[in-house]
């Protein structure tokens, strides 16, 4: 299996063709308990390796083709073209299943099926046949949304024109979670009126350059650093006109916070779950508490029940943001997007605080022998401080305040 340095620079040619070749179609997952039963089964397949692969920054080749192969990445397809189209607040749980072993491989998924979202609602009749048909058989978008170094998120310089034979795309990307292992890279570029387009280029295409300068110490192996996109070329039939979805109320935002929030709780169930086991196994009693065996340390019971707690708290509204995202795509208002949008806001703001106060205990509850390097537990911190970063929860907090006393709707940001 293939692995690399931190500063090591990963561009095209660098991961065999081989790895991206189709050989298999995928499996077509057809009901919400298949597709939870199969995430559980590749957990713990995921689990076996995750601690070494974040040790040595190592790409997760097999486990990502096995993911993708398992038909999970299809799943929020529509019914009508093959896919399962199953109620988010399953596709939630995959997301919280697979994360709780290894959120690096949760992660990446994401922004896949966020741009599966923006193909059903913008899409072609042609295109949605062609990119829903070709997921079901196996194959991955990646991400070239966010650019680092601009002023806000939203302010982004890559540009689409217009050429002799179709379009080009010029800029560069950074943050570009799952670009590095996906056969397809949808590009958000700008075009000479300032509307974004969802460009969705080969991922071997002329032009197109990603480099592994991904430095973070958490979610070490989504491997989210830069494509560079000189003079690429985009067939007309791949450019999707993404711009649409700010001039209506739709989900997609919702969606993609709404899967990040997934992540952390999975993050969040993950220490937890390491904190009970090594309380379990190896924690020892206070000298001055007079027991025995560490569980039987009242304050250790006390601050396990918080946590299960607070996690079942957190799953819960995040299982009602679910619900009420199939909601507004069922009936797109602007107040079922707005409540879609509002409790996503509450999930995002319980998974953060869940996952950040579990990875800590863990090290509180288990004491000093928990934090050698060769155990590699503080992987579930590093990996919780870096990912609760996405759509900060001080905002989140204003959001729904501002909503609930001054009427203020929440803000539509369709593709984060």
């Amino acid at each position: 299996m293939s692995h690399i340095n931190k500063n090591d620079s990963v561009s095209n040619s660098d991961i065999s063709k081989d790895f991206f070749e189709i050989n298999t179609v995928a499996h077509i997952i057809r009901t919400d308990d298949e597709a939870i039963a199969i995430a559980q089964k590749l957990a713990v397949q995921f689990a076996k390796e995750a601690s070494r692969r974040d040790i040595e920054r190592r790409l997760p080749l097999e486990e990502i083709k096995l993911y993708s192969q398992s038909g999970l990445w299809g799943i929020n397809i529509p019914k009508e073209y093959g896919g399962a189209e199953v109620k988010y607040r399953t596709l939630g749980e995959v997301v919280k299943i697979i994360s709780s072993v290894d959120p690096s491989l949760g992660q990446i998924a994401q922004n896949h099926w966020v741009f599966l979202e923006h193909i059903r609602l913008d899409a072609s009749e042609e295109q949605k046949k062609f990119f829903f048909g070709n997921v079901l058989r196996g194959e991955r978008l990646g991400n070239a949304f966010s650019e680092k170094g601009s002023k806000t998120v939203a302010d982004l310089q890559t540009k689409i024109t217009k050429s002799k034979d179709g379009y080009e795309v010029n800029g560069q990307k950074f943050f570009a979670t799952g670009a590095l292992l996906a056969h397809w890279i949808p590009v958000v570029a700008l075009d000479k009126q300032g509307n974004p387009y969802g460009a969705i280029v080969p991922r071997h295409s002329k032009g197109v350059s990603v480099v592994n300068d991904w430095s973070s110490f958490g979610q070490k192996t989504t491997f989210s650093g830069t494509v560079l996109l000189k003079q690429v070329k985009v067939d007309p039939k791949n450019l999707i006109p993404i711009y649409k979805a700010f001039e209506r109320p739709t989900a997609a935002g919702a969606i993609s916070q709404f899967i990040q929030a997934a992540v952390d709780a999975g993050i969040a169930r993950g220490a937890i779950d390491e904190t009970i086991k090594y309380v379990r196994q190896y924690a020892r009693p206070w000298i001055d508490s007079g027991l025995e065996k560490a569980t039987d340390d009242p304050y250790t019971i006390s601050n396990i029940g918080e946590l299960k707690i607070k996690l079942r708290a957190a799953e819960a509204v995040l299982d009602l943001a679910g619900d009420q995202i199939d909601a507004a795509i069922r009936n797109t208002t602007e107040a079922n997007v707005s409540e879609a949008t509002l409790l996503v806001a509450e999930a995002k703001v319980l998974t953060t605080e869940i996952a950040l106060l579990s990875s800590n205990k863990l090290f509180e509850l288990s004491g000093t022998r928990s934090t050698l390097s060769e155990l590699n537990l503080d992987r579930h911190w590093r990996n919780a401080r870096t990912h609760t970063l996405h759509d900060p929860v001080r905002w989140k907090f204003h959001i729904v305040g501002n909503y609930y006393l001054n009427n203020v709707l929440p803000p539509r940001h369709p593709w984060s």
